[in-house]
């Protein structure tokens, strides 16, 4: 995952979308109360700690929708097969 000069995996204009998003369910579904800067912080923290896991789930998830369609390349392959003598 490649880092922007601040080391945060996400554009300023994305990070403080996705700030902000996190400051609103902090909140509205917790009643905590952040600033900006506090939840910019909140967020690397959770990039940092288990953003991998999503990562990964996501290429896990790729995969299996490649490997999905290679079989359906390999079936499709197969029925333009000729008959030879044997």
């Amino acid at each position: 995952m490649s880092r922007s000069a601040s080391g945060s995996p996400f554009k300023a204009e994305e990070k403080a979308e996705l700030a902000r998003r996190l400051r609103d369910y902090l909140r509205d579904e917790l009643g905590a109360e952040a600033g900006m800067l506090e939840t910019e912080a909140f967020l690397d923290f959770i990039a940092a700690e288990i953003g991998n896991a999503f990562y990964n789930r996501g290429l896990f998830d790729a995969q299996a929708a490649i490997a999905a369609r290679l079989e359906e390349a390999t079936d499709a392959v197969y029925v333009l097969e000729k008959p030879t003598r044997a």
